[in-house]
């Protein structure tokens, strides 16, 4: 198994934001020209919103998954899943982004902890299945026949996010724990880098700028994620 900083690695967990997505040209939810500029969160990403008005929410998200076909992923998400198909032991990823470029770029293993833009949930029978590029308030569910029941599998604020008992496992037990590209503004994503320190992996954070919770990593490499991904699994690689 490798060493990183003198430290034997043989569990990494990944966690990835919406600036590994940006470097692919998706709009982010906080810069001052992304994806909320002409919105409030409020208005488009509430299960309220959606009771309030449909025609508007699934409009937004179908607009968000037309925009999918538009950008390819890039050198950072290619270097995940190079590290997950080559290193020795093992790498779960988790992340924020509801995009499919983790997938697209070669990871056989992608854990989306806030929904998938890809994916449509009937709030009526629950079923979950993979989303048309377009469906509104006049799509009726394949499962149950109901009408107007469909939304974007997305996790909504407020909402609890997917597959939370896995990834406390997972980052119960890793060695290494990197975020790429994270805000340190969502919860409980934030508190991810708290849990895994607390069970005595090494934490490093890759982003551009320091986040919210920069302070409680041990390690910072500031730069695109293009760049200093594709550094750091060159490392862990050799």
């Amino acid at each position: 198994m490798p060493y990183f900083r003198d430290r034997f690695v043989d569990q990494i967990v990944i966690l990835t934001g919406a600036g590994i997505s940006a470097e692919s040209g998706l709009a982010t939810f906080r810069d001052s020209d992304g994806l909320w500029e002409n919105h409030d969160p409020m208005a488009i990403a509430t299960p309220e919103a959606l009771a309030r008005d449909p025609e508007l929410v699934l409009g937004f998200y179908n607009a968000r998954r037309a925009q999918l076909s538009e950008v390819a992923p890039n050198a950072a998400h290619q270097a995940i899943a190079r590290l997950q198909a080559h290193f020795p032991g093992e790498v779960f990823l988790v992340t924020q982004n509801v995009d499919d470029l983790h997938e697209r770029g070669g990871s056989a293993q992608v854990c989306h902890m806030h929904g998938e833009l890809l994916g449509m949930l009937c709030s009526h029978c629950g079923r979950q299945s993979v989303a048309k590029i377009h469906f509104d308030v006049e799509t009726a569910c394949t499962a149950c026949g109901t009408v107007g029941s469909l939304r974007p599998d997305i996790v909504f604020f407020g909402e609890m996010p997917y597959h939370m008992d896995r990834i406390e496992t997972r980052l119960s037990s890793c060695s290494l724990f990197l975020a790429i590209g994270t805000s340190g503004a969502v919860y409980p994503a934030a508190g991810f880098v708290r849990h895994a320190a607390m069970a005595g992996a090494t934490c490093v954070e890759l982003n551009k700028e320091p986040s919210d919770v920069a302070g409680q990593f041990h390690h910072h490499l500031t730069g695109p994620a293009t760049e200093t991904v594709v550094e750091l699994v060159e490392q862990l690689l050799q």
